[in-house]
């Protein structure tokens, strides 16, 4: 999924991987301290986008994304590619590197410092969940009288609305 965050009037946009839908919301995980984490702390507000473009589909999310407890970050850390672990110790994500090189050797250094043993979740690395208060579901039409369908959240309930192309 696409997630988009905006801070000081400025949007960014990069695309993650959904790990978990649930009646609660969307899922991913990523490093704190990268670029998104860091608008994450100053702006919690977030839009989403999953596009499925060969079948003329998109679905649409706005919300706030929340830490997930440690619990459930550090459990889905335990089932990642043990390779994955490694450079989630390694990365500085979103941070200057002067070559491949450097990060090469870091990612050595990270295979040494933990080698025969568990890889723990490093505290700087951690899951979302954006807990949406809109989502859109747009299907496309050759005529382009797309049908667009709008959730808004309204209190516990959801209200729905369809809306012109």
């Amino acid at each position: 999924m696409v997630v988009a965050t905006c801070v000081d009037e400025q949007p960014s946009a990069r695309t993650v991987l959904l790990k978990n839908v649930s009646n609660e919301g969307f899922t991913f995980f990523t490093n704190y301290n990268s670029r998104k984490g860091s608008e994450l702390s100053r702006n919690r507000r977030v839009a989403l986008l999953f596009g499925w473009y060969p079948l003329h589909r998109q679905v649409r999310a706005e919300g706030a994304a929340e830490l997930v407890p440690r619990a459930e970050s550090e459990a889905y850390f335990a089932t990642r590619p043990r390779d994955s672990q490694l450079g989630a110790w390694a990365s500085e994500q979103s941070s200057t590197v002067a070559s491949l090189d450097e990060l090469t050797h870091a990612y050595a250094a990270a295979e040494r410092r933990f080698r025969g043993a568990v890889v723990p979740c490093p505290e700087d690395w951690g899951g979302y969940r954006v807990v949406p208060t809109m989502i859109e579901f747009w299907q496309g039409q050759p005529s382009r009288m797309h049908d667009r369908l709008l959730y808004r959240r309204a209190g516990l309930d959801w209200t729905r609305t369809r809306l012109a192309p």
